[in-house]
This record gives structure tokens, C-alpha cells and sequence, in this order.
């Protein structure tokens, strides 16, 4: 199914506000609030809207240390890629882990509440990834921009 321009008003709303009422998003969208709803169900069931999720302030939660971390495995068996791949998803201050072609074979977001913070996850969690051959990280010193929203 090709999304319309219905589709895509009501994806922009919900992606920047997804609690928003089923009446209010109906307005947005230019629809009844029943044709409105159906849309949105069927977008949910097509895959468009994969889930709803609750974005949290870093800084209230007490990680606002944000940490990209770049590594390079041994080799590039399936076995090693899928033990790293395993290993780093059990990792909770991981939010990201990204296969890369480049320099780096995996790119990493890594949430901290400071350097010695960080320190600790490198330590405890980092360092014992399973295939490792190097590991490189950089700091964020403040974050310019930062969006969930995909264009539509």
C-alpha cells in the first residue's frame, strides 16, 4: 500500500505528538474522526506505525552523558558478528548499535550519567564484548539537533 497525503498528514502529528486525542488528530488530518480512526488502524496493521513509546528527558533520568562508541571486530565471521550482536543487546545503557561500512564495524549510542559512569559501563560491559580487536569513543559535548521523526 502507497501511503496518501491523509496518511502522511496524520503520521507527521503522531510522530511529534503521539498522545494526542483521536478528535484532535482528526481535525489536523482533515477527516471525520471514524475515517480518521480507521486510518490509523490500518496504518498500524500495514507496519507504518510500528509502536508508542514515551520519550524521556536524559537529564531528569539522570544519563545525560551521551557516548558514541566505535567498533572494530577481529574478524568478520557470522559467528563472531552474531555473538557481538547478542552480547552488546544485553547492554542497557546501549540504545544503539548500528552495523557500519567504513573504518568501524559497529557504531554504538551509549548513555551515561558522567565520564566515570562511563568508565564503569566500558568496563564492566564494553570491554568484555566478545571479538573485539579495537574500541574507540567520543563524547558528545552538547546535542545541536535530535529528532525520533522520520520525513514523511
Amino acid at each position: 500500500m502507497s501511503l496518501d497525503e491523509t496518511d502522511r498528514r496524520i503520521l507527521k502529528v503522531l510522530q511529534r505528538k503521539g498522545r494526542i486525542s483521536n478528535a484532535d488528530l482528526s481535525e489536523a488530518a482533515n477527516l471525520s474522526p471514524s475515517a480518521c480512526h480507521r486510518r490509523v488502524q490500518r496504518l498500524e496493521k500495514e507496519g507504518y506505525i510500528r509502536d508508542y513509546v514515551a520519550l524521556l528527558n536524559a537529564r531528569k533520568m539522570g544519563v545525560p552523558t551521551t557516548v558514541f562508541v566505535e567498533i572494530t571486530l577481529q574478524a568478520q565471521a557470522d559467528e563472531v558478528l552474531d555473538a557481538f550482536e547478542k552480547a552488546v543487546g544485553r547492554i542497557p545503557d546501549v540504545l544503539e548499535c548500528h552495523l557500519m561500512a567504513g573504518t568501524a564495524d559497529y557504531l554504538l549510542k551509549v548513555v551515561a550519567e558522567n565520564t566515570d559512569d562511563f568508565a564503569r559501563i566500558h568496563r564492566q560491559h564494553l570491554a568484555r564484548l566478545p571479538g573485539v580487536a579495537q574500541m574507540q569513543s567520543s563524547f558528545a559535548l552538547r546535542t545541536v539537533f535530535k529528532t525520533t521523526a522520520l520525513p514523511v
